[in-house]
């Protein structure tokens, strides 16, 4: 087992590893900008090391002052935790270069899975069910109306390195192709470095239905069952639960098998998540996270295991995955609670004046917030997810309610008035809604 691992991220995911790491008798370093010298992980963890500047560029992406702080430190494994360098090739294959252990997925499986092109064309080998559309990039406009005109419009433009809601257009009818293909790639080539897009069928009212997965790398793999992530703005998720309340049992345990199976098949090591489209009956195979995801305490919670427990083990070949799924324990929610206007959604950083975290039974609140933090302007809004677990999804909702109720948090803005009033509506409660629901209903 490791004795010191380096958690090469910010914020909640970095206290969360941290935690874990404690857990298990595992010695920390926390990495942070000069704008997180007071964060509770820089704190808590054994040693800390600053390694830059605020901006995002210049300390959480730069590799190098990484390494170099895991190296000066003895820390033997980098953990990622999520965004920035989680799902970073070339930092995946420098860890291992330099001696060290990146705690996630074979730097091959994160670029195979990490093309959302190449994923498409693994995933339809491996058996899942695909979206129709491109059978790879689309060079020109021309060829994107002929796909258009195959498949029937709308269809969906989308970046073939893309990710978080970013790099796609939407197109109802031919004459809209060119406009928003041009657009597309410039987007593409803005946000990720690169102008290749891809087209597929656009489903109007799906739900995004996801499975948890975690792979030894030996060809061993299990899944934590399905989380439904389809209360979304602007492609970001809002809320995600689990179980999914649209599913039947017999569409359930095939997704999730089909899902455990292809990582097995991948050779896949650690957690990731196999994401899909659900309308009418039938699931579309989207994309795959090599990585752990902000909503896996939804998984844990019905699952009763800590993800970020299981990624250790097996990146330190202390695991061997059994492929008998976990029995499922009752219902959970978790809410994004971000630093924002409810309203406009502009964000709001700012000193926290105070702050009060709901507690009780099945309530878990996954946080680095604390009275006098100044919440930095320099990245994601998110500052807290509350996690609700119960024995019915029909408690779950009130006992959500009831912590949101109690949830303050002063100085600045959050989007808790937002996330009452989705468990307030019918639509939520009755589990009818789809991808497009919040936006086309409530803001």
């Amino acid at each position: 087992m490791f004795k010191k691992i380096l958690i090469a991220n910010r914020g909640e995911i970095a206290l969360r590893i941290q935690r874990s790491c404690s857990e298990m008798g595992i010695a920390t370093v926390a990495v942070h900008s000069s704008a997180d010298t007071q964060a509770m992980v820089v704190q808590f963890a054994d040693e800390s090391v600053c390694i830059g500047p605020p901006p995002s560029a210049e300390s959480y992406l730069n590799m190098r002052a990484i390494i170099s702080a895991a190296k000066i430190t003895g820390a033997e494994a980098i953990h990622p935790g999520y965004g920035f360098l989680a799902e970073n090739a070339d930092f995946a294959e420098m860890v291992e270069a330099h001696g060290l252990c990146f705690i996630g997925p074979t730097c091959e499986h994160i670029k195979t899975m990490g093309d959302k092109i190449a994923a498409k064309k693994t995933a339809l080998k491996l058996g899942l069910p695909i979206v129709p559309g491109s059978d790879g990039a689309v060079k020109s406009v021309e060829q994107a109306s002929l796909i258009a005109d195959k498949i029937n419009y709308p269809v969906l433009i989308k970046a073939a390195s893309g990710g978080g809601g970013r790099g796609m257009k939407i197109v109802q009818k031919k004459q809209d192709m060119e406009e928003n293909f041009a657009l597309c790639r410039q987007e593409a080539l803005a946000a990720f470095g690169s102008e290749e897009v891809y087209i597929e069928k656009y489903l109007p009212s799906p739900r995004h239905i996801e499975v948890q997965v975690c792979g030894d790398g030996k060809g061993n793999a299990q899944h934590f069952w399905e989380r439904d992530c389809s209360i979304q703005r602007r492609h970001q998720k809002v809320i995600e639960e689990a179980p999914s309340s649209l599913l039947a049992p017999r569409e359930r345990q095939k997704i999730c098998e089909q899902a455990q199976e292809c990582s097995a098949k991948l050779g896949y090591r650690g957690a990731g998540t196999f994401e899909f489209l659900y309308q009418d009956g039938e699931f579309y195979f989207i994309e795959m996270n090599t990585r752990i995801q902000v909503e896996h305490p939804v998984s844990e919670s019905i699952c009763g295991v800590d993800l970020i427990a299981e990624q250790i083990l097996v990146a330190a070949g202390e695991k061997k995955i059994c492929s008998v799924a976990p029995k499922m324990l009752g219902h959970a929610i978790e809410l994004r609670i971000n630093a924002e206007h409810p309203e406009t959604f502009a964000p709001s950083p700012g000193v926290i004046e105070n702050y009060h975290a709901p507690g009780g039974l099945g309530v878990r609140v996954d946080s680095a917030l604390f009275r006098g933090y100044k919440v930095p302007p320099f990245y994601d809004s998110l500052i807290a997810k509350l996690i609700i677990q119960a024995p019915s999804r029909k408690i779950c909702i009130e006992r959500a309610m009831r912590a949101l109720n109690e949830y303050a948090i002063e100085g600045i803005n959050t989007n808790i008035a937002l996330h009452k009033k989705i468990l307030a509506t019918s639509e939520f409660a009755n589990g009818k809604y789809d991808i497009h629901w919040l936006e086309n209903s409530l803001v």
